[in-house]
């Protein structure tokens, strides 16, 4: 509330009709009247002698114009929020928030005891996780509505600033008990012969399996396909069947003894990027930037805890 204080309000009622795509419902999120954003939106276009919507049946888009104004409006609330949360934060990490945005594989264990042991050391900062695709956890960033994004990337993007980065290899995942858990790596002529669960070919790890099988001439046909990296790990610990995962996904599982995971001696299995986002340009309130710097010493793996290629 007080960082909402800092900005103007045609800016505040604009950036809500950006996002909304409507003065009606930007109207009931904001608590005021329909006619008084429609007044602010008609101030901030006579002031600027400009069109920055251009208006719909379906609702409001933003023109060039409204674009542009969108970035400046969005990086000034952002910087009003930063300076509300470092003034409430001057003798330490006592207050904050921090909104994550991160694709589902990290939401399931790995962001959660990220968050946990950060909290331990700083009880007063809380946090918002919002769980979207790798393009989705970008827009998050790029509009403002999340702090860090953790996303798998595969090219740059602009407006983007990448804190961390690193290799996210294909692991194939089974029970210990599974016949290919002997074995330091596998190929997957060496998978074939195995029932397999799979992620839905949306995911970006089945994309790299299937670009794998491709060029082995390879088909795999999955007795279980999910989107849900939950249902399928769940399915490998009560069938003792195969399935493929991103390492940061099973880790603590892997770790716990639960699953083993090798990696897949194929060509591109390691092509996939970890990233981690925030959105260029801007200086995070130093909440978010402890947590990000926190983030970045947990991400890589031990090297003694690397599956063999």
């Amino acid at each position: 509330m007080q960082a909402a204080q800092l900005q103007d309000t045609a800016l505040r009622y604009f950036l809500e009709v950006v996002r909304c795509g409507s003065i009606s419902e930007a109207a009931t999120r904001l608590c005021v009247s329909g006619s008084a954003v429609s007044r602010q939106i008609a101030g901030l276009e006579a002031l600027l002698d400009t069109v920055l919507f251009d208006r719909h049946s379906r609702g409001m888009v933003p023109s060039a114009a409204g674009e542009l104004l969108a970035v400046h409006a969005r990086r000034g609330a952002l910087e009003a929020e930063r300076v509300v949360a470092d003034m409430q934060g001057l003798k330490g990490l006592r207050r904050g928030r921090v909104r994550l945005a991160s694709s589902p594989g990290f939401a399931i264990e790995f962001l959660p005891h990220a968050i946990g042991d950060f909290r331990q050391r700083f009880p007063g900062i809380q946090f918002h996780l919002q769980v979207a695709s790798p393009a989705g956890v970008t827009t998050a960033v790029l509009h403002g509505d999340a702090d860090i994004g953790l996303t798998y990337s595969r090219a740059a993007e602009q407006g983007i600033a990448v804190a961390h980065r690193q290799i996210a290899p294909v692991l194939a995942i089974m029970r210990p008990d599974h016949p290919l858990a002997k074995l330091r790596s596998v190929t997957l002529a060496q998978m074939h012969p195995h029932p397999i669960a799979l992620p839905d070919r949306a995911n970006t790890v089945r994309q790299l399996f299937d670009i794998g099988c491709s060029h082995r001439g390879l088909v795999f046909e999955p007795v279980l396909t999910s989107t849900s990296f939950e249902a399928l790990t769940h399915y490998v610990l009560q069938s003792g069947e195969l399935s493929i995962s991103g390492e940061i996904t099973v880790r603590h599982r892997i770790a716990r003894g639960e699953l083993h995971g090798i990696s897949i001696r194929e060509r591109g299995m390691d092509s996939r990027v970890i990233e981690l986002q925030t959105l260029a340009g801007r200086v995070l309130p130093e909440s978010a930037h402890s947590f990000l710097q926190f983030l970045k010493q947990q991400l890589p793996v031990p090297v003694s805890d690397l599956p063999v290629g």
